[in-house]
């Protein structure tokens, strides 16, 4: 998972590109009952070293305009980076939605075709995890509808319990002040070179927050400091 991270952390911007992304899956197939081995079963051969759509472009986690359904559908089957049993997770482009209008070119839509071009036959993919339009990142997937409903469930009692699903590694322009802590702040989309990025905003008002900047609250920890950067793990607990 590539995207662009802009926060504040103790007076550091934190600005750089994330290089890591864990959906905590491990943790929540642990709670849900499953085996957390990393295997690429039933990977087509050859397929981590493709090159396609997404791959060709500048700024890889970045979708490219005028996709056709096949080309979306080429890219996500190349972007498929673990298969487990039923579940299915790939490095979802940014600008990509999960939903849309009918008619609309959207992760939900292409799932059959999808599904198909992985030899599920009638086991359809569902969404158990996946990040909005405007983030890169990784999604879970299921073919079977009693695991997405238990994994459902599992994420949605985290998020109630401020407990953390989500883990990335950032390197920051500066070394925090401290070695671990929490980062209170209003992030908002701005359209910056071409590309939507959430960048912080300082003491955000009411108008603010009606008009879509949101407040967050993550835990972060230094995991190692070199030549005035630092390697610092993020856990959001509440998402934007």
């Amino acid at each position: 998972m590539r995207a662009i991270l802009a926060r504040e952390m103790d007076g550091r911007r934190v600005s750089g590109w994330v290089w890591r992304q864990r959906l905590a899956v491990r943790g929540a197939l642990e709670d849900a009952g499953f085996g957390t081995e990393a295997r690429n079963q039933n990977q087509p051969r050859g397929s981590r070293q493709r090159s396609g759509p997404l791959g060709d472009q500048p700024f890889p986690g970045l979708l490219p305009k005028n996709l056709s359904r096949e080309e979306l559908v080429d890219a996500l089957r190349a972007a498929v980076v673990d298969r487990k049993g039923p579940l299915v997770t790939l490095n979802k482009p940014q600008g990509l939605p999960v939903t849309g209008k009918p008619g609309e070119l959207t992760l939900l839509s292409v799932l059959p075709e999808l599904s198909q071009s992985l030899g599920l036959g009638e086991r359809e993919l569902q969404v158990v995890r996946a990040s909005g339009k405007e983030s890169s990142g990784l999604v879970l997937l299921s073919s079977c509808p009693q695991t997405t409903s238990r994994l459902q469930k599992f994420f949605i009692h985290a998020r109630r319990a401020q407990r953390p699903t989500a883990t990335y590694c950032a390197v920051t322009n500066g070394i925090p002040a401290t070695s671990e802590g929490k980062i209170q702040t209003a992030l908002k989309l701005e359209h910056i070179d071409g590309v939507n990025l959430s960048v912080p905003v300082k003491t955000p008002s009411r108008k603010d927050i009606l008009e879509g900047v949101k407040k967050t609250l993550s835990h972060f920890r230094v995991l190692a400091t070199s030549s005035g950067c630092a390697l610092v793990q993020l856990q959001p607990l509440t998402e934007t």
